[in-house]
C-alpha cells in the first residue's frame, strides 16, 4: 500500500533529505586518490550524527556501514574497505539517514582523477536519465512513465539499464511502496497523487545490463566488468508536480572548490 503524505510531512522528509545532501557533500570534500572508502564512511557517520540524524543504512538489513560505496564496475551495494581508491576510478556514494523519524536516501557517483570520456560520458547520461525520471513525477502520469522516459534516454545511447535493482517509497520506512524502475511502458502502473514520495535512482550500466552478486552477497557488479554509474534522488508530489527534496548543491560547490585549488 502506498503511503502518500501530508506536506508536514514531505518537510521532514526534505529536513532528512538535506542531512544526506550535505553528508555527500563532506564526502565530495574528502574524495580523492589514495583516500579509503572506510574513511569516507567514517566522515559520513560522524557528520550525519553531527545533525542530530542517525546512519539510515548502519544495521538495516544487517549492512555493517554507514555508506554504500560502489567502485568502477559495481553497480550497488558495495560496502567501505581499507582498498584506496586510485586515479581513474568512478565510486558511486549512496548514503541514507533517519532524522525526526522519517528517511532520507541519495547517491552520487564521483569521477576521481583521470577518468576516460566514455565513462564520463556515462556518468552525464544517467544523471540526466534521473532528471528525466523527476520531470515525469506528476500528477496525471503513472509510474511506467517515470520508467519508459529513463529507459529511452539510456538505451537510446547504447547504455544498459539495470532491472534488477529499482527506486522506491520512502517515509519513516527506508523501503516502501511503491516501487520505481528504471524501465517500463507508458501509460503502465500505478498512477501518480499528490502527496506520493519516492527515491528515483537510475542504475545504469557502461555495457551489458546483466549484473551478478559477488560472494559477500551485497556487493552487485556488472556481468561484463564494465562500469557503472548511479544517481538518486528523494522526490515528492507537491501541488501537482515533482518536488526534490534532495540536492547535488553541496557535492557541486565542494567539487568546484577543488577544481579551483587544482
Amino acid at each position: 500500500m502506498i503511503k502518500y503524505k501530508s506536506k508536514e510531512e514531505i518537510e521532514k522528509l526534505r529536513a532528512a533529505a538535506q542531512v544526506v545532501s550535505r553528508t555527500l557533500g563532506k564526502v565530495a570534500e574528502a574524495i580523492e586518490p589514495g583516500v579509503t572508502t572506510l574513511e569516507l564512511d567514517a566522515i559520513a557517520e560522524d557528520y550525519i550524527r553531527s545533525q542530530g540524524a542517525v546512519p539510515g543504512f548502519l544495521g538495516l538489513y544487517d549492512f555493517p556501514n554507514t555508506l554504500c560505496i560502489s567502485v568502477n564496475e559495481q553497480v550497488v551495494h558495495g560496502y567501505p574497505t581499507d582498498e584506496p581508491i586510485k586515479d581513474g576510478d568512478v565510486v558511486s556514494v549512496d548514503c541514507g539517514a533517519i532524522l525526526d523519524g522519517y528517511y532520507g536516501d541519495h547517491a552520487y557517483t564521483f569521477a576521481v582523477g583521470n577518468v576516460s570520456e566514455e565513462v564520463l560520458k556515462l556518468l552525464e547520461v544517467t544523471k540526466e536519465c534521473l532528471n528525466i525520471g523527476i520531470e515525469q513525477t506528476r500528477v496525471g502520469n503513472r509510474m511506467g512513465d517515470i520508467g519508459y522516459h529513463i529507459q529511452k534516454h539510456a538505451e537510446d545511447r547504447g547504455y544498459g539499464v539495470v532491472r534488477e535493482l529499482v527506486g522506491h517509497g520512502i517515509g519513516q520506512t527506508m523501503h516502501e511502496e511503491p516501487q520505481v524502475p528504471n524501465y517500463g511502458r507508458r501509460g503502465r502502473g500505478k498512477k501518480i497523487k499528490e502527496g506520493l514520495t519516492i527515491a528515483i535512482e537510475p542504475m545504469i550500466n557502461l555495457g551489458t545490463a546483466q549484473i551478478k552478486y559477488l560472494e559477500d552477497n551485497w556487493t552487485i557488479v556488472t556481468l561484463d566488468g564494465k562500469a557503472s554509474a548511479h544517481f538518486e534522488h528523494d522526490v515528492a508530489v507537491v501541488d501537482g508536480k515533482p518536488d526534490v527534496l534532495s540536492t547535488f548543491k553541496y557535492v557541486e560547490e565542494a567539487l568546484a572548490k577543488k577544481d579551483n585549488v587544482s
